[in-house]
């Protein structure tokens, strides 16, 4: 039996800062909406087989190559009413999974070829989820939404991103994020962005050491100024293990990363898929743990992953040695490096996550 049950699991609250809003579709609504829309270029329009079919294509080793199954869901995402519906059922699926806080990024100028300007996909996106938080509320699972506005790294367009996600942040957005193949395309190529967002007080994540090693982490703090790191798998590179035993030694990139504690925004079977890891077991969310790095857990695409964050942590029990303890410290962490105020992050964390841990009985 798992040290955790996956009925104690599914019952814990959980706090989400890693999620592709164009990653989590249900299939069937995949299927709806490329029928009701007259995009053909499914795979299939069978709902389990197309399921089946994005679990099986991300499945291939390569950042790149898990990019492309992205093609599908961003084309049935282009006009409001896609938009607010895909939105809405991300809050509701969410919620569903115990999920008390999210946010959900999505990069709006991928939402334009319908005819829509940046705004009124933003707008779509805010409506879709506070519809869901009224329904999730309604039927006893209250959740909280926020997004993140995401840029293309290999486009052009993070500095007008930027200044949308400045817009929008008393409305629903929490935040900045730039995404995409990190090969060749450094986050220093953005930092007119970044120097724009620090210059309004504002919250920004970036996508680095995931498909790319030490140097696209450096670039994110260092010259970026990233708040969070989003994956930041490979900072191990910068943490040695002793051959004969002992207590790994980090080196001055990974020691600054936690002395200063800066968010990890980790997703081990996401991970796993675009080979930044070989299993849950040795993924190395567990040595950063151990040694209380700010660690915390997420679903990255729920629909390429097969996943949820009920998932994410029964693997974590059930490959890695995880306690309970473990999954409340790392909910906690999420929810101290949230882009909410303070004073919210607060009463998340005291309200909610505290005795929702505490009501698991034996098992917290």
């Amino acid at each position: 039996m798992p040290a955790v049950p996956a009925t104690v699991v599914a019952r814990a609250p959980k706090a989400l800062l890693h999620d592709h809003l164009d990653g989590g579709l249900r299939p069937a609504t995949v299927v709806e909406l490329a029928e009701a829309s007259g995009y053909s270029d499914l795979p299939t329009t069978d709902v389990d087989a197309l399921g089946a079919w994005f679990r099986d294509a991300a499945d291939s080793g390569s950042l790149e190559r898990y990019l492309e199954t992205f093609s599908h869901t961003v084309a049935v995402m282009q006009t409001e009413e896609q938009l607010t519906r895909v939105a809405r059922e991300c809050a509701l699926d969410l919620a569903a999974d115990g999920v008390v806080y999210a946010e959900s990024r999505f990069a709006p100028e991928l939402h334009i070829e319908g005819g829509l300007d940046l705004e009124r996909v933003v707008e779509a996106v805010l409506a879709g989820f506070r519809e869901g938080e009224q329904e999730a509320a309604a039927a006893g699972t209250p959740i909280r939404v926020r997004t993140l506005l995401t840029a293309m790294r290999h486009a052009a367009r993070s500095r007008e991103i930027a200044e949308l996600s400045v817009a929008y942040r008393d409305r629903g957005v929490g935040g900045f994020d730039i995404a995409g193949a990190e090969a060749g395309f450094p986050p220093t190529r953005h930092l007119d962005a970044f120097e724009y967002l620090r210059r309004e007080n504002a919250h920004f994540t970036i996508h680095a050491g995931e498909g790319f090693g030490l140097p696209s982490i450096w670039e994110a703090i260092q010259w970026c100024g990233a708040d969070r790191l989003g994956h930041g798998v490979r900072i191990v590179d910068d943490i040695s293990v002793p051959a004969e035993g002992g207590d790994p030694v980090l080196g001055l990139l990974s020691a600054y990363v936690r002395d200063t504690r800066i968010p990890l925004e980790m997703c081990p079977s996401s991970n796993i898929q675009t080979g930044a890891a070989a299993s849950v077991a040795e993924h190395p969310i567990t040595m950063l743990k151990d040694l209380r790095f700010r660690v915390t857990v997420n679903t990255d695409n729920r629909l390429m992953s097969g996943t949820s964050m009920s998932r994410e942590m029964q693997l974590l029990v059930d490959e890695a040695g995880w306690t309970i303890e473990d999954l409340r410290w790392a909910t906690i962490n999420a929810m101290k490096s949230a882009f909410l105020p303070f004073d919210e992050r607060l009463e998340i964390i005291d309200h909610v996550v505290k005795p929702g841990y505490a009501a698991l009985g034996a098992h917290a």
